[in-house]
């Protein structure tokens, strides 16, 4: 990059230092020149390097020009401001610098114009002056094209690197949803739950009829906010009433379940079925022994976050973890954007905290934003 840089700048001066004497060889007479060759090497050499000098010197002023100009004035928000100043401020510029290069030519050479040569008119001394002011508005024009040149590139690629992301987030949606719905119509709980239910129906027929309702409840809440992207935590734990309901009849007392829920929390928002999948993770990882229940804490914290806890009761012969559900809501909080779960571990106890959201921009998340 720093090589391509370089090599345009070389570019930029060659172009100049030629165009510069071009221009003059048109302007100046004939006679001028016949008499500028006659001129001794030492004065020609000069008055070449002086040139050279001063065509950097245009390139130099032209680009700091435009660095300090992108900054206060760009191109984007003030484009016929930024051309009208830039202009100005290059006109000053190249002004400037021939001041400094008849006195640098008083100093090296000893006169600013030599006596060999013949005297120019005030017509050939205007038309030079306006032609390196040219000169300088050219240069300006090619490095401000260079610049919106690669500012375009980039806009170009990054919009280019936000359509692949946004086509990412989309199909992430879409695969977390699946995932999702798989976890949520498990057959494997769908059969406990029938198991269950026709027990109890035989035991005791009202315990069978809360249990049915309570099911239903369960399997309304999944299939109607599936699709969802976020749910007050209010109605996640009317679902979760149901889904406690559930599993304390399936499993008895080998588990409990202490809430302490922050009123003021209550209308934020979360990923639909976050509690069931944190639960649900706790239970396949942990034994449930009456006599020593599995405890699970759920509370709000001071941080705006809900805070998933349970104590560690190994199984004899663990389960091989896969990680789904955790990714599942991992994943949701990435397209979410913002803040994302925080997932503590020791030897007691494994917390899962999940930020709660104020409110959120369904078009931002959908554009992947």
């Amino acid at each position: 990059m720093i090589k391509k840089s370089i090599s345009k700048n070389l570019l930029l001066i060659a172009f100049t230092f030629i165009g510069s004497y071009a221009t003059t060889f048109v302007i100046l007479p004939y006679s001028y020149w016949q008499k500028y060759i006659d001129l001794p090497v030492f004065r020609i050499v000069a008055d070449v390097l002086i040139n050279l000098a001063f065509c950097i010197a245009i390139l130099a002023i032209s680009m700091l020009i435009d660095r300090r100009l992108n900054k206060k004035v760009p191109w984007m928000i003030h484009p016929f401001r930024r051309l009208l100043t830039q202009v100005f401020y290059q006109i000053i510029g190249v002004l400037f610098f021939i001041i400094l290069l008849s006195i640098t030519y008083l100093i090296i050479v000893g006169v600013a114009v030599d006596p060999r040569l013949p005297a120019l008119g005030l017509r050939e001394a205007t038309y030079t002056i306006i032609s390196i002011i040219l000169w300088a508005l050219v240069v300006s024009a090619l490095t401000t094209g260079d610049y919106l040149l690669r500012n375009w590139k980039t806009a170009t690629r990054k919009a280019a690197e936000f359509e692949i992301k946004a086509a990412q987030h989309k199909q992430m949606a879409a695969e977390i949803e699946l995932e999702a719905l798989k976890l949520q119509l498990d057959p494997h709980f769908v059969f406990n739950n029938l198991s269950v239910l026709a027990e109890l129906i035989l035991k005791d027929q009202q315990l069978g009829y809360d249990y049915t309702e309570n099911f239903a409840k369960v399997y309304r809440y999944l299939l109607t906010n599936s699709k969802k992207t976020l749910i007050s935590l209010r109605e996640e734990l009317r679902f979760l009433d149901a889904y406690l309901f559930l599993i304390k009849n399936r499993m008895g007392g080998g588990s409990v379940f202490q809430i302490n829920i922050d009123e003021s929390k209550l209308d934020m928002l979360i990923p639909p079925v976050t509690l069931q999948l944190f639960i649900e993770n706790a239970l396949k990882y942990n034994r449930t022994e009456e006599d020593n229940p599995l405890v699970v804490n759920i509370y709000s914290n001071d941080d705006d976050e809900l805070v998933v806890s349970n104590i560690l009761l190994p199984l004899i012969k663990e389960n091989k973890s896969t990680g789904i559900g955790l990714k599942n809501i991992i994943d949701r909080y990435a397209l979410l954007g913002g803040r994302k779960p925080v997932v503590e571990r020791d030897d007691e106890s494994f917390t899962v905290k999940v930020p709660l959201i104020i409110e959120y921009n369904e078009e931002d998340i959908n554009s992947g934003r």
